[in-house]
């Protein structure tokens, strides 16, 4: 059984799919007296009292979509919200239920997508927001463009009742986790994972078993987390990639989740597919 406290997930919002592209239908939502609107400045927004700060949607072009107390809207601060947290802090701590997480993690994506990609790839001509947020469209050469997610794998590799973590130099000290990379084109899920634990780690992989997946608005990844089994477990770092990893038997991580390991080792916390991985491969 999964632990709760994943975080951006269980989203209830209806994404409206199939109006976004009709002008009246968003105009009558804009208008909509329950039409709320959430507005991030770069990764921070505003809670309070356990919920999402609101306000009104005025001009508000960025459909999310809509829940039971109607239409939600998302826009880019111009300036820094006081008081505002970042969305990271804002999972780690639960500020909020990861329902409105899941907005925040939609809204953080979609604007950032649309900062960057304001001219069109195929000519250079600056875009038009179209389908409420869900398009950009180039009138000079008819192209459209969609917002794009970037999927990671995350593996726990299992060995004989072990566990392989490896850590990142930036990383808190003390701090590991699964092993993750993006995937390349032309990959199955199975083939990324192999290759990205082989070259960060020299071990070997066979089985994959798909586990869960997790949104990541940093800046818009789907965390596609799964337990492999190890066919070798010999170590062989790629420098550039870890500054460190070993194998963790059962008892050390469930050291490192209750905050008990000896030498101050810890995993990621339940916000994150990582910890629910790990607490799934022990068991």
């Amino acid at each position: 059984m999964l632990a709760d406290g994943l975080g951006y997930v269980g989203s209830q919002l209806d994404r409206c799919a199939n109006h976004r592209s009709d002008a009246a239908w968003l105009t009558a939502r804009r208008g909509d007296p329950r039409a709320r609107l959430v507005r991030l400045h770069g990764d921070k927004a505003l809670v309070a009292d356990g919920a999402l700060v609101f306000e009104a949607v005025g001009d508000a072009a960025l459909l999310l979509g809509e829940d039971a107390a109607g239409p939600i809207f998302a826009a880019e601060s111009v300036g820094p919200l006081e008081g505002a947290v970042d969305l990271r802090s804002i999972a780690v701590q639960g500020l909020v239920p990861p329902p409105a997480q899941a907005i925040l993690a939609q809204a953080r994506s979609m604007l950032l997508w649309h900062q960057r990609h304001g001219f069109c790839a195929n000519c250079g001509t600056r875009t038009d927001l179209a389908d409420a947020g869900y398009r950009r469209h180039c009138a000079g050469c008819s192209a459209d463009h969609f917002p794009r997610t970037d999927p990671v794998i995350i593996m726990v590799v299992r060995h004989r009742g072990r566990c392989l973590l490896g850590r990142q130099s930036t990383w808190p000290p003390g701090m590991y986790s699964a092993l993750a990379g993006f995937m390349e084109p032309g990959e199955t899920i199975e083939e990324a994972a192999r290759r990205e634990v082989h070259e960060e780690s020299g071990v070997r992989v066979g089985a994959v078993r798909y586990l869960r997946s997790q949104p990541w608005p940093f800046p818009s990844s789907l965390m596609i987390g799964l337990i492999g089994e190890a066919d070798t477990d010999e170590i062989v770092i790629d420098p550039k990639e870890l500054e460190h990893a070993r194998w963790f038997s059962r008892d050390e991580l469930i050291a490192m989740r209750e905050g008990v390991h000896p030498d101050g080792l810890k995993h990621p916390v339940r916000m994150a597919i990582a910890h629910h991985l790990i607490v799934e491969a022990i068991g």
